[in-house]
């Protein structure tokens, strides 16, 4: 599936160049644990791939691109994923056919008729002008769960939530992440990349214990920046946990970042608990403008939370 969408977008290419296209902005979710991450690799089942030929299948013919808000590795979840694709005008105006739908509406109702259960689209509309569903992001908002009693391992949520052995505490675990929040190089966190810069704006990391709902009893991250590097989330947390089992001191993850290397001890935690929750945009007005500044600022960087396949630049 994956080898002929990318084959197809030569002849996209060929269809479009010269058209006057319509923006369409997407919003969908996905359980990772099947696909080989976001973006497409030959031979392999993907997100990205799948949409793809989704979206093909309807258009009858070739399939088109999808720019994604952030690119997501093998086993990460998805609730807030965003995409932009650009159709025809005669491809949108075509899609309601005689149901009498709005051709958003129309989009949503027939890519649930052909997608799989673990990719639902749920909202579809024309995108605002200058919306670039990578580059117009302010932040991204990832969750992590863990599950660090045995009391609370449920078989039904196994694929979402890391069961851990040793109990965690979450006091400890916020105070050793504070001093990371703001403008800081991640290097100590990120797998390197050449030539990509390593400086995030970490907006957010706190963790919690619910005491209701469906997290009631977990352990919870929040992580929030304008972008993150590879693994990034994922060695946060790694580095969270090893303060909260009480094997490091609360002080460590800071002196980590200062040390601006990676470490054997700051262990990247597996994917499948990590969940993209929002992509965050400006107001209409501002859209255009936020894409123009970040375009020019990550084109050359391959930047965001453990991407699969080949290296592409994303935020």
């Amino acid at each position: 599936m994956a080898a002929t969408v990318g084959a197809d977008r030569l002849a996209w290419d060929a269809v479009t160049n010269d058209e006057r296209l319509v923006r369409v902005r997407l919003d969908l979710a996905y359980q990772g644990t099947d696909f080989a991450g976001w973006a497409v690799q030959p031979g392999l089942r993907t997100v990205q791939g799948t949409l793809e030929s989704g979206l093909a299948t309807l258009l009858r013919g070739a399939a088109p691109r999808v720019t994604v808000a952030g690119r997501t590795d093998a086993g990460v979840h998805a609730r807030g994923q965003v995409v932009h694709v650009d159709l025809t005008p005669a491809q949108w105006d075509a899609l309601p056919g005689r149901s009498g739908r709005s051709s958003g509406d129309a989009l949503v109702a027939r890519l649930g008729g052909v997608l799989p259960s673990d990719v639902v689209v749920h909202r579809a509309g024309p995108a605002p002008a200058g919306f670039d569903a990578r580059f117009s992001a302010l932040h991204r908002r990832y969750t992590y769960r863990i599950a660090d009693d045995v009391t609370l391992r449920d078989p039904l949520r196994r694929a979402w939530v890391l069961w851990h052995r040793r109990p965690l505490d979450v006091e400890a675990m916020g105070e050793a992440m504070a001093p990371l929040r703001g403008v800081r190089d991640f290097a100590a966190y990120c797998k390197p990349r050449p030539g990509a810069t390593t400086i995030r704006e970490l907006q957010e990391m706190r963790w919690h214990r619910p005491s209701e709902g469906v997290d009631a009893g977990l352990v919870v991250a929040h992580v929030r920046a304008d972008a993150f590097c590879h693994n990034m989330v994922r060695a946060l947390v790694g580095a969270a946990v090893a303060v909260g089992e009480g094997r490091r001191d609360v002080t460590w993850p800071a002196e980590l970042l200062s040390a601006r290397r990676r470490d054997a001890g700051a262990g990247v935690v597996p994917a499948h608990g990590l969940v993209l929750e929002e992509v965050i945009y400006p107001p209409d007005d501002a859209l255009a403008e936020r894409a123009g500044r970040v375009r020019a600022l990550r084109m050359d960087e391959d930047v965001d939370d453990a991407p699969g396949g080949a290296r592409v630049a994303r935020t």
